[in-house]
């Protein structure tokens, strides 16, 4: 099979396969404008003088310290988390589909191996198409926000082009990853002429083992403190990689435990239950209660953040009491003065977050969506047996909402926990600063409000998909 044959059949397909096309797209543009924006803040150069030289030229100090760059680097890197967990939720869209025309390559003659490579040029072509514009972009942004301001500094880093064959190989190596992945995936499923079928797939409940992860990640963090006593400066390196170890297995644990807390839910609605809606988010998150991992593991990763974002304000906040309070005792002309730098910050890692949620509440969307429409007939069957579709609506409000609600309640407090222990003691005395509860609520309830909005805009195509009709698709 030629390579234009597979072009056309990876490029062929109804609205809904253009639909999965467009946003795995849309990801990818997304996250190599963050991958892009991270390798431009690597690339600043550091000023002649000595070790704190600053970069004078920008008017914002995370892109002028040299110490700083890091770390908003690897901020711009978190950002890609969710959007590819975006791009993984989007390439389930029209599975059902998609799934069917694969078969009818096999019943054409096509191998399985054939069927493979055009699900890969598929996902491939999209995020390539996805990079290209988004280079494009990122080029085209360069010019036009290269606007020095009155002292001649610079907003953002345009004066700065990262390496050509450090671009050359995101814009390109993002797509080869995606068609990968696609390849990976598609290892324990057997396109056949009669349709796609599984091998293998977990069976059992879900063990509460992703507990370890937090408690190990929570633990490398409780170490920083005293591993940098000791070591005095010395391998500084080795205590950041710990430490990054532990936040990544923190996240990872909390995201494989929505499986295990999913099946919880499942059960304790099944045997305190009594209404046919709960009944029946009851089954559902019993069957297969891994969705909750894969559906939620955006969101969580946004919320474990912003849990830990939070610890860090109440620490700075703190820190500029502490400062007023050694200002006033010292008499500084009678004022308190305190750089506010940290705190605006923060409010960038708040905003970061946002964004997080926001992207991860779209990759919400999609999936809710892919499942009603995958389970359309089955829906369609219980509305012509005389099951409400109010009551299939509240189904999967109780189906999603179940399991989201104590997995964000642990999302931000193994993040704030993290964070907490990273900041340690801001005084001789031990002060420590108070549990930003506030502030925790307002994530968590945020988090919580725009899963409720992303359920109400689902149920939308609930009724669609629930035509009598549909008992007629293939």
């Amino acid at each position: 099979m030629s390579l234009a044959t597979l072009a056309r059949l990876a490029l062929a397909g109804n609205r809904t396969d253009a639909a999965r096309v467009a946003l795995t797209a849309l990801s990818a543009l997304l996250a190599i404008l963050a991958g892009l924006a991270a390798l431009t803040v690597l690339a600043i150069e550091k000023p002649p003088g000595g070790a704190w030289q600053q970069s004078e030229q920008y008017a914002n100090a995370l892109l002028r310290e040299p110490g700083l760059r890091g770390g908003t680097a690897f901020a711009l890197v978190l950002l890609t988390i969710p959007v590819l967990a975006l791009a993984g939720q989007s390439a389930r869209l029209g599975a059902p589909s998609r799934d069917r025309r694969l078969a009818a390559l096999r019943l054409a003659g096509a191998t399985p191996g054939q069927v493979t490579r055009v699900a890969m040029l598929e996902t491939g072509l999209a995020g390539l198409v996805g990079t290209v514009v988004g280079l494009a972009c990122y080029l085209g942004g360069r010019e036009v926000l290269h606007r020095p301001d009155a002292n001649g500094q610079l907003a953002l880093p345009t004066d700065v082009l990262p390496p050509v064959l450090g671009m050359a190989l995101m814009v390109l190596g993002l797509p080869v990853l995606a068609a990968a992945a696609t390849a990976v995936l598609l290892r324990r499923v057997a396109t056949t002429p009669l349709g796609v079928v599984r091998r293998t797939g977990r069976t059992g409940s879900p063990r509460p083992w992703p507990a370890l992860l937090i408690g190990l990640g929570v633990l490398a963090a409780a170490m920083v403190e005293p591993i940098q006593w000791a070591l005095q400066g010395a391998a500084l390196e080795w205590l950041v990689l710990v430490v990054m170890l532990g936040i990544f297995g923190a996240v990872m644990g909390v995201i494989f435990g929505a499986g295990w807390i999913s099946h919880l839910a499942g059960r304790l609605l099944h045997r305190f239950a009594r209404r046919p809606a709960a009944l029946l988010a009851a089954r559902r998150l019993t069957e297969d209660p891994w969705a909750s991992s894969r559906t939620f593991a955006a969101l969580l990763a946004a919320l474990i953040i912003a849990g830990g974002a939070a610890a860090f304000r109440a620490s700075f906040h703190l820190r500029a009491e502490l400062e007023q309070e050694q200002n006033r005792l010292a008499d500084f002309g009678g004022e308190a003065f305190y750089d506010s730098f940290y705190l605006s910050t923060m409010d960038l890692v708040d905003l970061a977050v946002a964004v997080a949620v926001t992207i991860a509440a779209t990759g919400l969307l999609v999936t809710l969506v892919e499942g009603i429409v995958s389970r359309r007939r089955t829906y369609a069957a219980l509305v012509a047996t005389g099951v409400p579709r109010a009551t299939i609506g509240t189904s999967i409000a109780w189906q999603v909402l179940a399991p989201v609600v104590p997995a964000v309640l642990i999302a931000l407090g193994v993040g704030y926990a993290i964070g907490r222990l990273l900041t340690g003691d801001l005084s001789r005395d031990g002060r420590t600063p108070d549990v930003p509860l506030e502030q925790l609520a307002l994530q968590g309830a945020g988090a919580i409000v725009a899963v409720l909005a992303v359920v109400g805009l689902g149920v939308l195509f609930l009724r669609s998909n629930t035509a009598v009709e549909e008992l007629r698709a293939t």
